[in-house]
């Protein structure tokens, strides 16, 4: 798929922007505080409804302004697609394609996106929920069907954490307690083996594109799931076993939601121990080996967001960086300082 347009419009100090965008790599060059970063942002916005950058939309709406709105033009060869994403002051928000409400088939109909940005280095080097929900997003780019299992998941964890809460609050009966049990399980072990699959295709690929970026032979990726459970039944009989201490505490302590993607470099955690340059070329490393996986299982390479992805790296290094990003094909969107 290719992105062949950026509409913007008061999205940070880009205000009323066109920028038409071809396949390949294409680089956006100028001094600091030009909006390189926010071209980047408000194609991400644009496709995923959501910012890349922040937790809070409205921080990318233009001072004085009273929304901000990004179009992106969505091409696969056959038909054209229209995604809008919009936020206002007051809170409201939009995220449309062709006109009507995005639904949940929204990732298949636009390309995966790679995003490398120095504030997403909290992936490596933050805590293990950014990293779960980023291998998630793999998972589904992979298969989109896997996204039915996290759905599935996170309702079944959301309607347990509730029954627990008003258990311990109000004294609520227990007897709801097996059946979310069941139902929690039996999704876990759904998203378990997504993950599992995703990271096992994932792992030799992201060892490979670290020693090419310098980080040597012995960084690893590994699936870490809390659970030993080899079956729903296994992981019930866990939750049940720990069943007293989450009613005293009022939520889940158990479970796939508090899994972890361990990124490590000669066995030691590169969120730890890791350098803020071997931490950026994890993160880099970690991206080519997912546009890589999904050229392996013929999928559509991931559009690439890579915001001053060079400044830290040596000419050999930048030489090899644009040699990948050139060889894999798909679209790529860099900024730099300098041609």
């Amino acid at each position: 798929m290719l992105v062949e347009s950026l509409r913007t419009l008061s999205f940070r100090n880009l205000d009323a922007n066109d920028v038409r965008l071809g396949a390949g790599v294409t680089l956006l060059w100028g001094p600091n505080g030009a909006g390189k970063t926010n071209v980047l942002e408000a194609l991400y916005f644009a496709l995923a409804g959501r910012s890349c950058r922040t937790r809070s939309d409205r921080e990318t709406i233009a001072f004085g302004a009273p929304l901000s709105r990004a179009e992106a033009v969505v091409s696969d060869g056959s038909e054209r697609r229209e995604f809008l994403a919009a936020v206002e002051r007051d809170g409201g928000r939009r995220h449309l394609l062709n006109g009507s409400p995005v639904g949940d088939d929204a990732a298949t109909l636009r390309p995966a996106i790679a995003v490398f940005m120095p504030d997403r280095l909290n992936l490596v080097k933050g805590a293990p929920a950014a990293r779960r929900a980023h291998l998630d997003g793999f998972a589904v780019a992979l298969k989109p069907a896997q996204a039915e299992a996290r759905r599935r998941y996170s309702r079944a964890l959301s309607q347990r954490n509730s029954l627990l809460s008003r258990i311990r609050r109000d004294g609520a009966s227990t007897d709801s307690l097996d059946a979310w049990d069941g139902e929690l399980a039996s999704a876990g072990m759904e998203l378990m083996a997504s993950r599992r699959e995703a990271v096992e295709l994932l792992a030799p690929l992201f060892v490979q594109a670290a020693a090419e970026l310098g980080l040597g032979d012995a960084t690893t990726a590994e699936y870490r799931p809390r659970s030993r459970a080899a079956s729903a039944g296994e992981l019930q009989a866990e939750l049940v076993e720990r069943r007293e201490s989450d009613l005293a505490r009022g939520f889940s302590s158990h479970g796939p939601h508090l899994d972890d993607l361990a990124l490590e470099r000669d066995g030691r955690a590169l969120r730890r121990y890791g350098s803020q340059g071997q931490q950026r070329s994890a993160l880099l490393a970690l991206l080519f080996a997912e546009r890589d996986a999904l050229l392996a299982e013929r999928r559509g390479p991931p559009l690439m967001l890579l915001d001053d992805v060079t400044s830290e790296l040596d000419p050999e290094r930048r030489e090899l960086l644009c040699r990948r990003l050139v060889a894999g094909g798909g679209q790529a969107l860099i900024t730099a300082t300098e041609a």
